[in-house]
């Protein structure tokens, strides 16, 4: 189950756009930047911080990987220093994009933060205790290597500590609230475990696991990730009961007999993550009981191009706007008639004036048929949607 992607939570549906957001916002930084820009020229600031530091960028979030820690026999726990720009006080249960240059080309995916919020409040009363707030500058995200992801495997038998990369701004709607629900269910499978590990710990930093019930199902003991970690939280909190399937020997979790499970499911707030037959099977149950409102699901699904001809939404990330575009349209055309301002120089392919970002989604060369994907420059002159995609405009 590769984890980029199309993201959902209940009667929410939300993509996954790896939204790279760049750190020049502020007017002062802008000006000093532009100031620079002259003074340094040929090469631009960004150049010479890179020099200095990898991880300090205007245009862009990075992150340096730091560790590698393996979990099951195929996923593992990155450890990533995020550079300049990057907010810790995202949500817990969010996902952050992750771009990685590999064999010359960026690759990006989106994986669900497990490392817990740092808010300002935490980031001082830990400051206050130990002096330094600095041990809590990095975030971690867990990936497991699927056959088809390309990206994953990569990250999981083949990435290197030392190996800086892009990052996208934490994202996404399923995510625990502050304060937390007095009860919890949490329902998971497999790697959809992964934005529940974020809550978790953030229910332990905050000492609230009061009542929570955990679901999970994994094939053998053997490939549950953070398997020590869930035991030794369940002996330590009374307030949370784990229950392990193992889904090789016992099956697949029946959701229409969850009253011997968690009798009492339908007074908790429910968060469930896993494979979509799981998911759809909560579904019905939550809508046959008339609670639908207590479910928070969240989707993994493969990002894909659409079949030529298709078109789709073209996102504009800086500017904020959007909008639907048939596959003939080029992105030049479908931003400049949003008002966005677009480069461009001779409108024909030719100059490459217009090249910019292809942050999420992919596009289709207009003269060729062929298909960018997430991380590479295009020309939006000569290209078009091929389904739906953000631009780093």
């Amino acid at each position: 189950m590769t984890k980029k992607i199309a993201k959902v939570t209940a009667n929410v549906v939300a993509t996954k756009p790896a939204t790279v957001a760049g750190v020049d916002t502020h007017p002062g930084w802008h000006a000093l930047r532009k100031l620079a820009e002259r003074i340094t020229t040929p090469l631009l600031p960004d150049d010479y911080l890179r020099l200095a530091n990898p991880l300090w960028s205007a245009r862009e979030l990075r992150g340096r990987i730091l560790e590698v820690r393996r979990e099951t026999h195929d996923s593992a726990t990155l450890v990533i220093k995020p550079g300049w720009g990057f907010s810790f006080d995202y949500q817990p249960g969010q996902y952050m994009g992750i771009g990685l240059l590999v064999e010359g080309r960026w690759r990006w995916r989106s994986y669900s933060l497990t490392s817990c919020p740092v808010t300002t409040r935490a980031a001082q009363e830990r400051g206050n205790r130990i002096g330094s707030a600095r041990g809590s500058r990095t975030v971690t995200i867990t990936v497991k290597a699927m056959p088809e992801g390309f990206l994953s495997a990569h990250l999981v038998g083949g990435v290197k500590p030392g190996t800086i990369v892009r990052l996208a701004a934490p994202q996404g709607n399923f995510v625990l609230p502050e304060p937390a629900p007095p009860k919890v269910l949490f329902i998971t499978a497999g790697s959809g475990i992964t934005p529940v590990m974020s809550m978790l710990r953030t229910l332990v930093r905050h000492d609230q696991i009061t009542d929570v019930i955990h679901l999970h199902s994994a094939p053998t003991a053997a490939d549950v990730m953070f398997g020590a970690e869930l035991d030794q939280l369940a002996r330590d909190h009374a307030g949370y009961r784990l229950q392990l399937r193992r889904t090789r020997s016992q099956g697949r979790l029946d959701l229409t007999r969850l009253d011997a499970e968690a009798p009492d499911w339908r007074d908790r707030q429910t968060w469930a993550c896993g494979p979509e037959a799981m998911l759809n099977a909560a579904e019905r149950a939550w809508s046959a009981a008339g609670i639908g409102d207590r479910l928070h699901l969240e989707r993994f699904a493969v990002s894909r191009p659409a079949p030529a001809g298709a078109g789709g939404t073209v996102s504009f990330s800086k500017s904020g706007k959007s909008t639907n575009a048939d596959a003939a349209t080029s992105l030049m055309n479908a931003g400049e008639q949003m008002g966005v301002q677009m480069p461009f120089g001779c409108r024909m392919g030719i100059c490459q004036s217009c090249v910019v970002d292809l942050v999420e989604g992919h596009v289709r060369d207009l003269r060729t048929g062929a298909v960018h994907e997430p991380g590479t420059r295009v020309q939006t002159c000569i290209s078009a949607a091929s389904g739906d995609c953000v631009l780093d405009v």
